[in-house]
């Protein structure tokens, strides 16, 4: 794994020319009193670096020809007893190929003479405040001495402009990451589905989840499952999850495995009896139709937009004739009162982030879809519970079918496609 980072560097050196990149890992942060929250390394730090402790700064340096300098915790016996083991400088060389490696604690006097002599500094500013002090102090030290003759950067460059583009487009390596994600989010949502029946708590089917999910090797969740019943399955980001399922109702689980630092993103809606009813089964097909032709209209060359026209075009289409709009197609489009039942966009990019990286437009227009960028395809219809205007069967009704699509230079890949989607394929697995 070593010459992947190594690989992804070499790129983004290249796009950068005799530039400095700076990027600061992220930091931890309290739960509570003095327990800490699971840490994740920041995806851009992880993806060039392979690095996962904190309070660690990478450095790249277009203009050296030791261009990979890691700052990062020195060994320590005593904190490693408490913690776990460190790599320190050393392992920073032999385990992850820095050209330069020093202890943190060595930051505040080296960073501006690693800055000094560019004109270009690749940094984020604004996203940790303590970061940002060490870097514009870094800086300031470099104007102080400019009676001297030294330069520094004077212009500021968001990193995403270079290493975001690299990111949306996925690597064979990266692939095969997204692919086991995928295979341990399917784990789960099988589990889980098997073991839905009324009576069970919303809760009972997440630690379901979970369990699958790392059992199989995921390191988390790639982010917290939305585990909803009867009327929480309308509410879009729900995560309370305790409600316990009632009979003749759906239940909506939103949750993806992350593997290697890449995520899968799943959404199936399933009956909690095993056997959808006729309208639930009409409201289900109408946005399985939508989703289905939303996959098919995934190729090089279309757009995010294309994909959501199709989707919201299916969808209207199936809200005319059960009746609950009116009028036509192209009036539903102008007046945008389908909204009320659908109203999220159907796709983002997936990858180390589950809302990923990477630009939606180019130029003030939706960016065409190219080969090797990977969506997630999540039509949806969703009817709140105290909606007069909608038979009361439907009143708190939410069915989303969520699947990861990977464009091709032929079409997409539905990563997700073995995880059961039809009516069928739920009602079979189910009974078991």
């Amino acid at each position: 794994m070593t010459d992947v980072f190594s690989d992804r560097r070499r790129r983004v050196l290249e796009a950068i020319g005799t530039g400095v990149l700076v990027l600061f890992a992220a930091p931890t942060a309290l739960r509570n009193n003095d327990v800490e929250h699971e840490y994740r390394q920041d995806s851009d730090f992880f993806y060039l670096t392979g690095f996962d402790e904190p309070d660690s700064l990478l450095v790249l340096d277009g203009a050296s020809d030791k261009p990979f300098i890691l700052f990062v915790p020195p060994r320590d016996h005593e904190r490693e007893t408490w913690d776990g083991p460190r790599a320190g400088v050393e392992g920073a060389q032999l385990k992850f190929g820095a050209d330069q490696a020093y202890s943190n604690q060595e930051l505040e006097q080296r960073l501006a003479g690693l800055l000094a002599g560019h004109e270009r500094a690749y940094y984020t500013v604004g996203r940790v405040a303590t970061d940002d002090g060490r870097f514009f102090a870094a800086l300031a030290e470099l104007r102080r001495g400019a009676r001297r003759g030294g330069h520094w950067p004077t212009t500021l460059i968001e990193p995403g402009t270079v290493l975001h583009e690299l990111r949306l487009f996925k690597r064979p390596e990266e692939i095969l990451a997204l692919r086991r994600a995928v295979e341990l989010t399917e784990l789960g949502h099988r589990a889980a589905m098997r073991a839905t029946r009324p009576g069970v708590y919303e809760n009972q089917l997440e630690g379901i989840l979970r369990h699958e999910f790392r059992a199989g090797g995921s390191e988390r969740c790639a982010y917290t499952p939305i585990v909803a019943s009867g009327a929480n399955a309308a509410v879009l980001h729900h995560r309370r999850n305790q409600r316990r399922i009632q009979e003749n109702e759906l239940v909506l689980i939103d949750a993806g495995a992350e593997f290697d630092y890449y995520a899968g993103d799943v959404t199936r809606t399933f009956p909690a009896s095993g056997r959808f009813s006729p309208l639930q089964r009409q409201v289900y097909e109408c946005v399985l139709t939508a989703q289905l032709d939303a996959i098919d209209a995934t190729c090089p060359g279309a757009t995010l937009d294309d994909v959501h026209a199709v989707a919201t075009r299916r969808l209207i289409e199936g809200l005319l004739e059960l009746q609950l709009l009116t009028g036509s197609v192209e009036s539903q489009l102008t007046s945008g009162e389908f909204r009320r039942f659908y109203m999220h966009r159907t796709s983002h990019w997936l990858g180390m982030d589950v809302h990923d990286v990477g630009r939606y437009t180019r130029d003030g227009s939706a960016r065409l879809l190219e080969p090797g960028m990977v969506l997630t395809v999540e039509p949806g219809l969703y009817f709140g519970a105290d909606d007069p205007l909608v038979p009361s069967e439907l009143r708190g009704l939410g069915i989303r079918i969520e699947d990861d699509v990977l464009v091709t230079e032929s079409g997409a890949d539905n990563l997700s496609a073995a995880i059961p989607k039809t009516v069928d394929e739920i009602e079979s697995w189910m009974a078991g």
